[in-house]
This record gives C-alpha cells, structure tokens and sequence, in this order.
C-alpha cells in the first residue's frame, strides 16, 4: 500500500490525489497500476511513502520524530487530513501513542487543528491505547464536539474500569442538546454495570432502561443486550428475562448475558437449559458462554454437568484458551477431580499468570502443599514473576499440608519481589504456625504485625486453638473475634466446640446463650451428592428424603462393620451435655454420613463417591470415613469449606491436618 499527495510538485514531479493503492491485482491490471503511479526518478522515490514506513521514526535527531512529518516540514509532503487519518489510525492498531502523541503535536500546528473528525481519530486514539487523562484533556480543549466525541470518550472510560466518570458525563452531554445513539446509551449501561454495589448499578441502570424506552432504543439488539446484562449483574434476574424476551433480534452477547446472570447466582440448571435452548437456535457458543457455566459448576461441584459442556467443546473444535481455561481447571478443581486439573493445566494452549495462580489454587484446595511447592518453582523458571495472589495460594497450600519450614520461607520471600503481605498473608501464616501447635509463636507473631488483627487473624487463631483444645488462648482468641465481627457464627460455635470438648458444659450453655441474646444463628449444617445429574441434599437426622429408611439401614449396616475393625465413635463433637448413648446416637445421623449411606445405595460398585458440605466436616465423620473408604473399598471425596478430603484405604489425604 501506498499514498502520493495531489497539487504538489516535488522537484518537478507532479503527484496525484492521496490514495490508497492495494491488492493491485484485483482492481487493476499490472499495466493499469504502472499508468496510475508517476514516474519518478529514483533518486525522488521518498516522496513516495508506503503504509509500511508511515510510523518510520525521524532519520535527522532534530525532526519531529517522525519521517512521513519531516517530510511534511521539509515541504516534500502537502499536509493533508487523510494523511492524519493514516497515521492515527496506525498508532491506534498498534497501540501506540507515544507516536500517536507526536502526531497530536503536529496536528496542533498544522491547518486542521480544529477538524473535529480528525480531533475523534485522535481522541479515539488516546481511548484504545489507555491515555485517559490525555483523552479527557483533548475531551475539553475541543472547541467544537460532536456526538461520535462524546460517545467515544463514555466507551473509553467504561472500558478502563472508570464506569463512574463515563455516567457523569451522560447529564453533561444531554444539557448541550446532543441525542444520544444505540452506541452511547450501550457503553452507558455497561458502565452502570460495572459499578461496585447492586443499589448504584440498580439505580443507575434503571433510569438508562427508562431514557432508552422513551428514545425507542430499548428493542435495539446492542442495548437490549446491555440492558439484560445489567439487571443480571445486579441479580435482578426477572427483569433480565423480561428485556431479553421482548428483543425482537438476538445475538450471542444476549445470550450469554443472561447464561452469565444464572452461573454468578449458582443457578447451573438454569444455566444449563438456556445453554441448550441457544444451541437449539443455532446461535454457537462463545469461551464466554463456556466459562460462565464451568463457573457455574465449579460453585456447585456439578462434575458431570461439567464434562459435559467439556466434551462439547471438543466436539465443537474449540480451543482450550487461557480464560476459559482457567475457569475449566477450577471446575475440575472444585469438583475434586485434581487429576483432570492438572490435564487441562498441561494442555491449555498458552498459560497466563491466572493459569499458574489457578493451578496452585487447585493443590492448596486438596492439600497438595508439595505440589504446589514444585509448581511454584516450575513457573519461577520460565520467567514469570508472583503477585501477591501467588504467594497466597503458595502459603495456603503449605498451611494446608503442614510445611512450615517452607511456608515461612516464602512469606519472608515475598519482599524479594516487592510484596507487601496483605491481612490474608497473615492470616495464612497464623493458621500455619497454629496447625502445627507453635500456638504462642503464633500469638507472638499476630502481636508483632505491622497491621491491625483482623477477626480472620484472631478466627485463624481461634481454629488451631480447637485443633488442639487449648481452652484458655482459645478463650482469649474468641473474645477478640467477638469484639471484630459479632454478628459471625462460626467463632462462637468453634469456642462452644472448645468447652464441650474439655467437658465445661457451663461455658458451652454461655456461649449459646450469648448466641441467643445477640441474635447470632449458626448456619445449619448440611451436606449433598449428585447422582444421575440430580442433587440429594441432606441435614442432621434427616426423615425426609423418599429412601430414609433405607439410608438410616444403610449407616447402621456400616456402622457396625467400622467399628468391628477399629472405628470409636468421638462423643466430644456433641455439643450438649447427655449421656453418652445419646451422644453417640446423636453423632451417627450427622449429613455427611447420610449423604455418604444414600451414595453407597445408589451409585455403581466400585465408583469414587463425591459429597459436598457448607461448613467444616465433623472430626467424628471424618474419622468414620477412613474406615468406610477401607470397608467398602471405594475412594470417597468430600468438599467441605476449608478443603478437599480425599479418603482411600482408610486413610485421608490431609493426613488428619485439617
């Protein structure tokens, strides 16, 4: 490609109107293209710039910086707007606007300095390179802006994560009497959805849905698609459906906005069943529309929901890139299936920063702390540098597998690559000293922190403290935590486990009692597990599911067997003082056994048996486990809030460090 400039002569040599010369043999013959082009001397040829060497760099250090502008000073080039228009347009492809900025200064000086149509190319230039101060200093020195301007500089700032500014701008640009087009009203809403909380998104989003009705832009497929994204991202998910049915032409953007609305809010069937109905349309899934629902099944553990939408990514040709990626390694990860994690890790076609930080997420979650140790290193060696969310999920994984020794080193390490630990660091480093009952080392180190304790930091504390039933720091750790966060239940029932435990039945009444007054609730305990594509949830003495007598069968017919090669029910995890009969009775119908009786009913001899559970395992159920898993043969996964527990042949793979 190349350009020659009209009404100059160069020398002599007369050149033509700017024009682009391209792909010569499609429009004109050789010879056509021969009598179009001037026939210059070669020691002229310069005048003669080709798209290539628009951006050629300044061959005098005294220049403007740029040749094709040299040329122009020198008078061996006519300034022209085209020629503008290229080299902006350049720097904008390229992502560069440093050049770019050259340009703006000789553009300052030259003829056109107020063109608006080259003044937009030049804003639009800042915007896609990121330049937003120099954009919005261009914004206000236009004397003369027209609606392409403002709509460019509100799609710049809602693109940059500025969604706040790009909204203040809106009730500027009305009061100067300019309407707003499909584009504006779209970068609008996609910046009231990017907003921080549900009531501004809301709020904002709802007066654009009101102005784009009275407009009659509401049924344009670019806002519709905004709109419904918006009311899904603020959980308004009625209202995303109610916009999304009335769009009279679809797109896969719609689609996924609303697939992404049910995967944020848990809702995988929901997810699922718009999944297949967009299929059914022959609108083709996006890495958007994958990655919303592996999300999806990794917030629910949905294993075989997830293979499915894998295999259909195969079968479909697509490419396992680096986001979806990611989202399809945490699904595995999440669902307990670490060895189908570590697959998609070796095979993702490029691996990202978030690829390694997701990978070391995975062995921290199943307390793989070596692995995750051997990963970290792996990726110090072909360059890539830590953040602070790798040294988290590095010193989660060494917490998890009690690796002290490495654990501290890496937290010492952390200033080597510039980190400042956050509270989280901190907290995982308490929670590792306190695991390995270095409990007034840990103590030592909350007081010596440079920052406030957070009631995590105390809660961490508090943890290791039940762990290993040291009653008074486990006293002193609760009531710092109360102070911090009064309203969470999970310190008042680890410090009731605490006094149980040591027999103060007393203490444990005061607690609750204290629970009771402050109007603290204590999440119910429950567990569940898929078979067939279908959730069976269950709670503690569970009579309502249509197998219970079956199940409660089941756990007695196991129960005895455990105990005849060694299993002891633990009555300490009974927080109420009875007999120990009734303790005992009372233990042997805890969810996770029930869900884990259902599933040796019901699924296929031999299979691995997945439950999930929303709060800590119960240190009875997982003692029970290790001699289930060796009584019937069978590899039992249970997720619970702090971990993965992979139980085989009588062993766990936490090695009872949990």
């Amino acid at each position: 490609m190349s350009f020659i400039v009209n009404k100059f002569k160069c020398k002599g040599i007369t050149f033509f109107s700017l024009l682009h010369v391209t792909h010569y043999s499609s429009r004109f013959s050789t010879a056509a293209v021969a009598s179009i082009e001037p026939k210059i001397p070669p020691d002229f040829s310069s005048c003669i710039v080709q798209d290539k060497d628009l951006l050629l760099k300044s061959l005098n250090p005294s220049g403007t910086g740029l040749h094709v502008l040299d040329l122009v000073d020198e008078g061996s080039l006519e300034p022209h707007p085209t020629l503008y228009h290229l080299l902006l347009k350049k720097c904008t492809f390229l992502r560069k606007p440093k050049l770019g900025k050259i340009v703006h200064a000789h553009i300052s000086n030259s003829l056109f300095r107020g063109d608006v149509v080259i003044l937009n190319t030049l804003l639009n230039m800042y915007a896609k390179g990121g330049c937003l101060d120099d954009a919005r200093n261009l914004f206000d020195e236009m004397s003369v802006k027209d609606m392409v301007t403002w709509t460019t500089l509100i799609t710049a700032y809602s693109q940059h994560d500025r969604p706040l500014d790009a909204l203040l701008l809106f009730p500027q640009m009305l009061s100067l009497g300019f309407f707003p087009n499909e584009f504006t009203l779209s970068s609008l809403l996609k910046a009231s959805a990017a907003l921080p909380d549900t009531p501004q998104i809301y709020f904002h989003g709802a007066q654009l849905h009101g102005f784009s009705f009275k407009c009659g832009f509401h049924s344009n497929v670019y806002v519709g698609s905004s709109l419904l994204d918006m009311y899904a991202r603020c959980g308004c998910m009625d209202e995303a459906h109610f916009v999304f049915d009335v769009l009279p032409t679809k797109n896969e953007v719609s689609w996924n906005a609303l697939i992404a609305g049910h995967a944020r809010k848990g809702q995988l069937d929901r997810a699922l069943s718009l999944f297949l109905k967009m299929l059914r349309q022959d609108f083709q899934p996006t890495h958007f529309t994958f990655s919303s629902i592996f999300g999806a099944c990794a917030s629910t553990g949905s294993l075989e929901q997830g293979k499915w939408v894998h295999a259909h990514v195969i079968k479909s040709g697509g490419e396992i890139i680096a986001f979806m990626g990611n989202t399809l390694l945490h699904m595995y990860a999440k669902s307990g299936s670490i060895q189908d994690a570590k697959m998609i890790f070796d095979r993702l076609v490029k691996r990202d920063l978030v690829s390694w930080n997701s990978m070391l997420t995975a062995y921290a979650q199943h307390g793989l702390g070596k692995e995750a140790v051997q990963c970290f290193q792996k990726m110090l060696n072909i360059g890539l540098v830590p953040n602070d969310i790798t040294f988290l999920c590095l010193l989660t994984a060494c917490s998890r597998a009690g690796l002290l020794e490495e654990g501290q080193y890496y937290f010492k390490s952390m200033k080597r690559y510039n980190i400042e630990p956050g509270i989280s660091h901190y907290v995982t480093i308490v929670d590792l000293l306190g695991r390995a009952g270095l409990l007034n080392e840990a103590l030592r180190f909350i007081n010596e922190m440079p920052i406030q304790p957070t009631a995590a930091v105390w809660g961490a504390l508090l943890g290791a403290c039940r762990m290993h039933k040291n009653v008074e720091m486990g006293s002193f750790a609760a009531e710092r935590v109360f102070e911090l966060d009064p309203h969470d239940s999970g310190p008042h029932v680890l410090l009731s486990n605490i006094y149980a435990s040591s027999n103060r039945w007393r203490d444990a009444a005061k607690v609750r009692k204290l629970m009771k007054e402050s109007g603290v609730k204590k999440e119910p305990a429950c567990s569940w597990v898929e078979i067939q594509n279908t959730v069976h949830m269950f709670v503690a003495s569970d009579d309502s599911h249509p197998q219970m007598g079956a199940i409660y069968k089941k756990w007695e017919e196991i129960s005895a067997r455990i105990k005849e090669i060694g299993y002891v029910p633990d009555t300490s995890h009974v927080l109420f003082y009875m007999d120990e009969q009734e303790r005992e009775v009372k233990l042997q119908y805890h969810s996770e056994k029930l869900a884990l009786a259902f599933a040796l009913l019901n699924s296929p001899h031999g299979s691995t048996i997945r439950i999930k559970k929303n709060i800590r395992v119960c240190g009875d159920c997982h003692s029970a486990f290790k001699f289930v898993s060796k009584v019937v043969g069978r590899e039992i996964i249970v997720r619970d809030t702090n971990r993965f527990h992979h139980f085989y042949d009588g062993s766990c793979s936490c090695g009872n460090f949990w």
